[in-house]
């Protein structure tokens, strides 16, 4: 954590609790969905990437409510997040961080040592969160998108044992 974080007043943290998704799950997954992106999953996508063996979808809940989501796939040697969002009226609460925190205590050195995502060129508060919780910009991968011909970073967070995510001091809008 950088020394200028640290003095920065601590943001509402809303605690969650992280659990995986199941079906019943979809209706409120797929209006965060909407809210946050430009050309969000349908969910036919939510159910063919989740019927895949190496592919899980966990939900964070609040009062009884979805409030995020991520989907994310198991590879040998790493964690690739495929879908990351927080509910537009609950985002800059901690809810992503906390969600990053989860994924990070699946990580070991012994087994999958890091976490890689594509973040589109335009969505800037994606890549200040990420940043602000470890992960770096390793590449730039030229006309990522299908339904664009927008570029993506590919960033990276590498487990390093006893460091933590940065604490949820500055969490900021993920989708957008």
């Amino acid at each position: 954590m950088s020394t200028s974080a640290a003095r920065l007043p601590a943001k509402i943290l809303t605690p969650v609790h992280i659990r995986w998704m199941i079906r019943r799950d979809m209706p409120e997954v797929l209006t965060i969905e909407s809210q946050a992106f430009e050309f969000p999953w349908s969910e036919d996508d939510f159910v063919r990437c989740l019927r895949q063996r190496n592919c899980i979808g966990m939900v964070a809940e609040h009062n009884e409510r979805v409030v995020g989501f991520m989907i994310y796939e198991l590879h040998k040697n790493r964690l690739h997040i495929l879908n990351f969002a927080v509910h537009e009226q609950m985002r800059r609460r901690g809810i992503g961080g906390q969600m990053i925190r989860k994924l990070v205590s699946k990580l070991s050195p012994q087994r999958r040592s890091r976490i890689m995502l594509e973040v589109r060129e335009t969505n800037l508060s994606a890549q200040l969160f990420f940043r602000d919780v470890g992960f770096r910009a390793i590449s730039l991968l030229r006309d990522f998108y299908e339904d664009t011909t927008e570029d993506a970073y590919l960033m990276q967070f590498r487990y390093v044992p006893g460091v933590a995510p940065m604490e949820e001091e500055r969490p900021r809008r993920m989708a957008g």
